[in-house]
């Protein structure tokens, strides 16, 4: 079953993300599906299986946020892709321009088309597509040309992509083997080999800046569809649990310096955003209000950080600085703007 359907017409806020994101229990987002059952097949590498040490539960302290929409920055700079629905009936990928305030539309087909992060070098954009039945991993050129399909599997679904600082490699997901791992491939769809290989699902992976440890989601230590953040060596190898909250955890994505890492957590299906240091300490509430704050991704420079929300209505891209402190809504339309990847 694919985890999430083409509709004829657009997904509204609450159907998209919430079977996009909020329901990951179901393993909505992207190309990922509820659980099935053991593997189907050998992998080329294994994780460390095994249920790490539980540690003392960490309390966030919280971070007061404005409710209204503070002065535009001065010197932010760079570019994002996001996906968006502003331009017709799916899912597609523009690219917003900060440093001209102009946005660019990347692609438009009759599927959803959702963004994945910048090539370490700037010239490639990820992205997951759709097609009949299964979504794959993608990649084009920053101006939407030359869009290949990279993992081109009609009996899996993938997603979920992430580029190895060196640009060599991409960690992704897939449901090849009956349920969520953490693959990795070659940057041009070839040679991949199995991270992890669990019973539960692993999912949503994350290079370290210096390429030695990939962040990922996993709830193989809690109920199923209750997800914690895990730390493992590259080569899979050295499992680690980061978070031991009670809040469900999705979307871990490392600081430029690598010190710390920033997530969505709900808590009683509400969502903020949340930042803790590599080693499990200092867990802080960057956003603490009432409405949703998905999917953070940081600036190059590491002093600020992107994500998306509804405290306007539908969803925006805002950017804060990383203490959370001054936001800045910077797409502002009437559509649903969501995803946000900063270009490194």
């Amino acid at each position: 079953m694919l985890i999430l359907s083409q509709k004829g017409n657009h997904f509204s806020k609450k159907e998209t993300m919430n079977k996009f994101f909020q329901s990951i229990s179901a393993l909505v987002l992207f190309i990922i599906l509820v659980s099935c059952s053991s593997k189907s097949s050998t992998p080329t590498m294994e994780a460390v299986t095994q249920a790490p040490t539980q540690k003392t539960i960490i309390t966030a302290t919280s971070v007061n946020v404005p409710s209204q929409t503070a002065e535009p920055y001065i010197g932010v700079s760079g570019s994002i892709v996001f996906g968006s629905n502003r331009g017709g009936d799916y899912m597609d990928i523009y690219l917003l321009n900060l440093d001209e305030a102009q946005i660019t539309r990347l692609t438009n087909g009759d599927s959803n088309h959702f963004p994945g992060p910048y090539s370490p070098d700037g010239k490639l954009i990820l992205f997951t597509g759709f097609g009949l039945t299964k979504s794959y991993v993608a990649v084009m050129n920053t101006d939407g040309s030359a869009k290949v399909n990279l993992t081109n599997s009609e009996d899996s679904d993938e997603g979920f992509p992430d580029w190895s600082p060196d640009g060599r490699q991409i960690a992704f997901t897939s449901r090849r083997d009956g349920n969520n791992e953490i693959y990795v491939m070659n940057a041009d769809g070839s040679t991949s080999s199995r991270l992890t290989n669990n019973t539960v699902d692993d999912f949503a992976p994350s290079w370290s800046p210096d390429g030695n440890k990939i962040a990922f989601v996993s709830d193989r230590d809690k109920s199923s569809g209750y997800y914690s953040v895990y730390i493992m060596n590259s080569n899979g190898t050295g499992v680690s649990r980061l978070t031991f909250e009670d809040g469900i955890d999705y979307t871990p994505v490392w600081s430029p310096d690598g010190s710390q890492i920033a997530f969505r957590s709900s808590f009683e299906g509400q969502s903020d955003l949340f930042l803790i240091n590599v080693d499990g300490t200092g867990l802080v509430n960057l956003t603490n209000s009432s409405s949703e704050e998905w999917s953070p991704t940081w600036s190059p420079d590491g002093k600020l950080i992107a994500f998306q929300t509804d405290r306007d209505g539908n969803w925006e891209i805002y950017v804060m600085n990383v203490e959370g402190t001054n936001l800045i809504n910077i797409t502002n339309d009437p559509a649903d703007d969501q995803m946000p990847y900063w270009r490194k």
